[in-house]
């Protein structure tokens, strides 16, 4: 099981999940960043930490967001890893 990184993220990208998250997860894209699936240990601790509420387990993921489960998949395998925080897109 895995969190995913929908929706909301997008041309925000907050980093507050990634400093709380144990295992090193999460991707960064241009505009939003993803999680590994087979490297999400499904702890939760990313979740409350989204000011925008775009982390979701993937059996609560809105219907409408779907395809941000493959999104992920594929999306965490291109980019660079993210284990600091930085300062969002929403902010600039």
């Amino acid at each position: 099981m895995t969190h995913v990184v929908a929706q909301p993220c997008e041309n925000c990208k907050y980093t507050d999940c990634v400093v709380v998250c144990p295992v090193e997860c999460f991707y960064e894209g241009e505009t939003m960043l993803y999680i590994h699936p087979d490297e999400c240990i499904d702890c939760e601790a990313c979740v409350p930490e989204c000011p925008v509420e775009a982390i979701f387990h993937e059996d609560n993921l809105p219907e409408e967001w779907a395809s941000y489960l493959q999104l992920n998949a594929e999306m965490s395998l291109k980019m660079p890893q993210i284990t600091e925080k930085k300062e969002p897109l929403a902010d600039q």
